[in-house]
């Protein structure tokens, strides 16, 4: 549980830091308008070329040869025959259950893929699963269940090591695919789409878009992606993403589109928009209160992680509490947080921030370390 003292409302003022570019660019949210029906080549959320794009097109920041996408030019399973009726959920599920390398065929049109439970990697599977969308592939909870589960701690995937908490395997990439109606309401770690712990987490092309979990409590988070204990405290890098969208954010308690306890994130050329955290009470929680509300976008506690932004925009997220765009919490002093050639916009803190950084509510290693950047 964090440490936290009230700070009151921090100052509304606007931080530009050694020497901006030209930042101005269109809004990456997109009203999704009338109802889309069934047709996937109709809906903003699940079509591609009609929704928010992928990751932020201003993002130049270098991607390091760790944090790129994996080869998959020989998979280990092929989900479908060349048609959409072929692409099951419990051909994907099956799919995950196994491990390795997954693709779909799935036919040359957008697909949809609703999972009626949740897909879950197993420890003593092929270590490296990579699941890569194409770039035409949702997988949808259906507003039901979260979509993708990975636990080298829970003996029911199977107990692999003597040390769950810091094994280097199961090693998970996400790529070309889009998570929409993620639902983890009914689950205590938070995590909407995406809940991982242990082994190592990369995201790279992919889009997150109405995900939800639990909408109150001090330590659950993550509307889309929920993380803790990476392999020797490696980063999750999150690689020309999206989360979210006017009218398709990720929702939770805390941190509407990523959480995590301990855990470094690296965030690069991606575009975090309308997300929404939305518990009140903060962490610890204020008496009477159920407690969270923090981290409209980010939320990171812990003692010594790090959240590393380069290229991305975070504009137009909001939390009840603490940090419209990020909640950064080192209890010990030791993290830090770094914020290079990006943009923060209208993220406005309901209740406390920290003064000079709006949106940001951040205890760490000294001040946050901004460069090229605008904050406002």
């Amino acid at each position: 549980m964090s440490w936290l003292r009230w700070l009151g409302p921090g100052l509304s003022l606007a931080l530009i830091v050694s020497g901006c570019g030209d930042f101005a660019g269109t809004d990456l949210g997109t009203d999704p308008g009338a109802d889309p029906g069934t047709d996937p080549g109709a809906d903003p959320r699940t079509n591609p070329s009609e929704g928010p794009p992928t990751g932020n097109g201003d993002g130049t920041c270098t991607v390091p040869d760790e944090a790129r996408e994996e080869d998959v030019s020989n998979p280990d399973t092929v989900v479908g025959d060349g048609t959409a009726q072929s692409c099951t959920a419990d051909a994907f599920i099956d799919a995950v259950a196994r491990g390795g390398v997954i693709t779909f065929d799935c036919g040359p049109e957008p697909v949809v893929i609703t999972l009626d439970r949740t897909a879950k990697v197993f420890n003593d599977q092929n270590p490296d699963v990579v699941i890569d969308g194409g770039g035409k592939v949702t997988l949808s909870g259906g507003g039901r269940v979260r979509i993708l589960y990975q636990n080298t701690c829970d003996p029911d995937q199977v107990w692999t090591t003597g040390h769950c908490d810091d094994q280097d395997h199961p090693r998970l990439t996400l790529q070309n695919v889009t998570f929409v109606d993620g639902n983890a309401k009914s689950e205590d770690e938070g995590g909407g789409a995406v809940f991982v712990r242990g082994g190592r987490l990369k995201v790279i092309n992919s889009r997150f878009f109405n995900n939800v979990c639990r909408e109150s409590g001090p330590d659950v988070g993550g509307g889309a992606i929920r993380v803790l204990d990476q392999h020797q405290d490696r980063p999750v890098y999150v690689v020309n993403s999206t989360f979210g969208g006017e009218g398709m954010g990720n929702v939770c308690s805390n941190g509407g589109a990523l959480s995590s306890i301990g855990v470094s994130y690296t965030v690069i050329n991606s575009a975090l928009t309308h997300n929404e955290a939305i518990g009140y009470g903060a962490n610890p929680q204020r008496s009477g209160t159920p407690g969270g509300g923090s981290g409209g976008a980010i939320y990171n506690d812990g003692n010594t992680f790090s959240l590393s932004i380069c290229g991305t925009r975070i504009a137009h997220n909001s939390a009840n509490e603490g940090g419209g765009a990020i909640f950064f919490v080192s209890n010990d002093r030791t993290g830090s947080l770094i914020i290079e050639d990006s943009v923060l916009e209208d993220n406005p803190s309901g209740g406390f921030e920290t003064a000079g950084y709006p949106g940001i509510f951040v205890l760490a290693d000294g001040d946050p370390q901004v460069t090229n950047s605008v904050i406002e």
